[in-house]
């Protein structure tokens, strides 16, 4: 299925990265979106938007769900 979002959409290359990395990388990789660190545990708005990604990290800031566009 294409995506309607444009550019890169998922970072599986990502998991188990520092958090603040990933969300550098994200950004570079595609300048449309903006990445979000989100701690464990935290609740996050579930609407679609092509122009975030939220990067989920565990306590040592490391990330442990694959990063999409969402």
């Amino acid at each position: 299925m294409a995506s309607i979002c444009k550019g890169k959409s998922s970072w599986p290359e990502l998991l188990g990265a520092d958090g603040k990395s990933a969300a550098a990388t994200i950004e570079r990789e595609n300048p449309l979106v903006k990445a979000i660190i989100v701690p464990e545990g935290s609740e996050v708005i579930e609407n679609f938007r092509c122009d975030r990604v939220w990067v989920w990290v565990d306590k040592y800031g490391i990330v442990y769900i694959v990063p999409v566009i969402g």
